[in-house]
């Protein structure tokens, strides 16, 4: 049997982690139900808005992403490896299980047309701009 020291820091450090994370929602982490949530980097170009979710581990099959009255919602589920059993485990700091997240979306954005790419372990959701919504060039006539 190996002893182990006792830290009378370790659980208040713990506990600082998690509220940490409930007050400043840091991505990519548990919450307190015990749920976790993909980082997500969302960007734009001149012609579209992408969000790119980092979903190491998780099939295309597992992932859902769903436009509805301007809010993107992207969930699935990642699974534990069926082959290794909990007894066998030294640490784990991974988060399997369901996950959920939602943005809303400007209204320049066409969620109608949007498309998605799975390479890697990242999702890439392209949502294209409204053609009402770009930007047009307007010419000045010179008064004669």
């Amino acid at each position: 049997m190996t002893l182990v020291r006792w830290d009378p820091f370790r659980d208040a450090a713990a506990l600082q982690a998690r509220m940490n994370r409930v007050f400043y929602g840091q991505a990519g982490s548990e919450d307190l139900s015990g749920r976790w949530a993909p980082a997500v980097d969302i960007y734009e170009s001149p012609g579209a808005l992408f969000l790119k979710a980092e979903l190491p581990d998780v099939k295309r099959e597992d992932i859902h992403i769903t436009v509805e009255n301007g809010l993107l919602t992207l969930s699935g589920e990642r699974k534990a490896d069926s082959e290794v059993r909990q007894e066998q485990y030294h640490r784990v700091e991974r988060s399997y299980g369901p996950f959920s997240r939602s943005f809303s979306l400007p209204t320049s954005v066409d969620g109608s047309n949007a498309s998605a790419e799975y390479k890697n372990g990242v999702l890439t959701v392209r949502l294209p701009r409204r053609e009402d919504a770009k930007p047009k060039r307007i010419d000045i006539q010179t008064a004669a």
